[in-house]
This record gives structure tokens, sequence and C-alpha cells, in this order.
């Protein structure tokens, strides 16, 4: 099984690498959407500012093969800015559209606490989800954001949410569809475990 890690330049994509890597999983950095017609999974990292992601994946032609792999069923995981381009657009550069598999906008933390948001946070599990067995609320994950998707009330495809000034989706999944706002890479071994369960998940998930 090999995973088509999309490097857009992003400064995570070497640890989600490495991660992968102590997991056994085989993963190749992909820049052209030719490179991942025959991956089994895609995991769309992201780091920085919400621009130069969704500027990165038109600029390269990657938009319309991503959204026609994950269309097809391919399994995809969105990391940090990866879970924020799936939504219609981001108060962070409004000018931009992202991906749109989402409804609603990003938009950024209140600024009555500090922000970024960095650091060890624990999850509210709102309902079962496959990404997330095995584990629990009183496990932690690292975070490293100002903008989120802040309607985790209402989405209804948010297993998890978190709270710093205001609950936001932290983990999300429609169908073969996931993502997380915190960086798995980055969260030891609670982080390893939702890695290896969307490996498992992919395997499992040939394509209809």
């Amino acid at each position: 099984m090999t995973i088509a890690l999309i490097d857009y330049g992003a400064g995570n994509v070497p640890s989600v690498e490495r991660a992968l890597q102590r997991l056994g999983a085989t993963s190749q950095r992909v820049t052209d959407p030719s490179c991942w017609a025959s991956a089994s999974a895609i995991i769309l990292p992201g780091v920085g500012h919400y621009s130069a992601i969704i500027r990165a994946l038109d600029e390269r032609n990657l938009r319309p093969a991503l959204l026609d792999s994950i269309s097809r069923g391919v399994p995809f995981l969105g990391i940090c800015l990866g879970l924020q381009a799936l939504y219609s657009s981001s108060e962070e550069a409004p000018s931009l559209s992202g991906l749109g598999l989402m409804p609603g906008v990003v938009k950024s933390l209140p600024h009555s606490v500090k922000l970024p948001h960095m650091g060890w946070n624990r999850l509210s599990i709102v309902r079962p989800s496959a990404l997330l067995q095995g584990l629990s609320e009183f496990d932690y994950f690292y975070f490293a954001h100002t903008f989120a998707a802040l309607n985790a009330d209402s989405n209804c495809d948010a297993v998890a949410t978190c709270n710093h000034g205001s609950p936001f989706t932290a983990v999300l999944e429609r169908g073969r569809v996931f993502a997380t706002q915190f960086h798995p890479e980055k969260s030891g071994a609670p982080g390893a475990r939702l890695l290896q369960n969307f490996l498992s998940l992919a395997a499992l998930s040939p394509l209809t």
C-alpha cells in the first residue's frame, strides 16, 4: 500500500513522512497529479498561511485531480491546513476558494484567548469514529493554529471538537474523507494510533 503525500512545500511534510515510516507505511511525495494515480490513499499536510496551500494546489493543477480522487473514494486525510482547505473559504484569505467539500467559512479563533492556539489539548468526542478507534477524551494532541472551523456544533461531519476560546472542529469524517486540525505526526502515541487507524481504513477500503 502506497500513500501519496502531497508535497506543496509545507514544512510538516518530512515529519508526516517519518511518522508513516515508523508505522511501516510506504509513502511517496507527490507534486504532480499523475503521480498518485495508483495511490492507496492521499494525505494533505499543511502549516502556515491558508493562501499558501490553496495557491499551491491551483498553481500545480492539483485541485481537479484531488477532487476527482476523493469523489472516486480514495481515502483522504487532511492535516491542519489540510482540514481547513476542505471548506468553502477562510477569513485568512477570503479572496481564495477552498475545495468546497465542507460547507462554511474557516474563521479566526477568538482574540480573547492567546493566539495562535499552540500546544497540547484534549478532544470532546461527539460521535463514534473509525479514525478515533482506541482513543479517548483523556488523550492529548498537538495543535498549532489561529483559524478553525468554528461551526462545530452544527457540523454533522465533526466527530470530535476542541475548545480554545470557542469550540471548533478538531476531527471530521465523511465517508472516506478524514481530517484533523491537530498534528497527529507530532502527537506522540495517540497521534500514531490515529495514523495507524487511517492506514487500516485505507487498506480495508478498496475502490468500488
